[in-house]
């Protein structure tokens, strides 16, 4: 597996070997064993499985705060999504910064955001679908969402923002300026 840092610690893209035949390929997403050699050790709890019909459709900016933060792990099944991750640990040095990074079916990508990071993406096209992996499972009392086109985080999901299609919730999120972030930035 190949492993390469961005630009925001901790977060990472992990893509994985194919092994392609005519019948298509074979790929192995994740090793707890393979990816603990190479000092990620997660222990993942949930798998969850979104799809998202029309192109230009946006899903975050989503956090859950502790007790039950989540590190993610994130793939695309099928279709073309831009997946991102903000950072929100109070007292880092990349507080408030962001990377993208294209997620396919064809390139295999996966994005690993670490709990301290808001997280979202936009689909690139139709019937696109995100498959990720979560260290804890779903509590909604701790469920929360950034403002997707917030200015002062000036994130260029690569669409209008105007024609970006939301549910409520996101549609209703807070601003970044008014955030307080429960997270902290351990160095």
């Amino acid at each position: 597996m190949q492993i390469e840092e961005t630009a925001l610690r901790g977060v990472l893209i992990l893509t994985p070997r194919r092994f392609d035949d005519v019948r298509g390929y074979f790929s192995e997403v994740w090793n707890r064993d393979t990816l603990r050699a190479r000092s990620i050790d997660i222990d993942f709890v949930q798998d969850n499985h979104s799809l998202s019909r029309p192109m230009g459709t946006v899903r975050g900016l989503h956090f859950q705060s502790p007790p039950h933060a989540q590190d993610k792990l994130v793939r695309c099944g099928a279709g073309v999504v831009f997946d991102m991750a903000v950072d929100v640990r109070v007292g880092s040095p990349t507080y408030g910064k962001w990377v993208g990074v294209e997620l396919s079916a064809e390139n295999g990508r996966q994005l690993l955001i670490p709990r301290g990071f808001l997280h979202g993406f936009v689909t690139r096209a139709p019937n696109s679908e995100l498959l990720y992996k979560c260290s804890d499972v779903y509590a909604p009392d701790c469920d929360g969402a950034v403002r997707f086109d917030d200015p002062d985080l000036a994130i260029d999901w690569g669409i209008d923002p105007a024609t970006a299609i939301l549910s409520d919730k996101d549609r209703k999120a807070q601003g970044f300026a008014g955030f307080k972030s429960p997270f902290t930035y351990e160095g």
